[in-house]
């Protein structure tokens, strides 16, 4: 005879939870998730995520952002902190402060602010000669 086997669960094991904000939603507040969040709505005030933000082409986000990795198409104006990469995607724009230790910015896209990339540890000034 056939063996039934046990039903497995639908969702993907191991992928993060995907949270949408889709065009048509307003949000004014503070968020928190674990996991991706995806913006292609308006959202004002703060979003933190220890996951990714993805910042859709019709977004709008103004505020406080934290992620561990932020890509933007969007529009973002505010103070921008990602735990690992930051990555603004034509015809995305972000105004306002960033610290990130790394960050990619493509061609067709634009940037107006301050970046911190909080680099640790500088070169000793000390060791660096002149050859005269």
């Amino acid at each position: 005879m056939w063996a039934l086997k046990e039903r497995q669960n639908p969702v993907v094991q191991g992928h993060d939870n995907i949270t949408l904000f889709a065009k048509d939603v307003r949000f004014k507040g503070v968020v928190k998730f674990d996991g991706t969040v995806r913006v292609d709505g308006y959202v004002e005030g703060e979003i933190h995520t220890t996951g990714m933000l993805i910042v859709g082409e019709t977004a709008v986000i103004k505020g406080v952002v934290s992620a561990g990795i932020l890509m933007n198409s969007g529009r973002i104006n505010g103070s921008i902190t990602a735990a690992e990469k930051i990555s603004v995607h034509k015809p995305g724009i972000l105004v306002g402060d960033i610290r990130t230790p790394l960050i990619a910015i493509e061609e067709g896209s634009h940037f107006h602010g301050m970046c911190d990339m909080g680099l640790e540890s500088r070169p000793d000034e000390s060791a660096v000669t002149l050859a005269s």
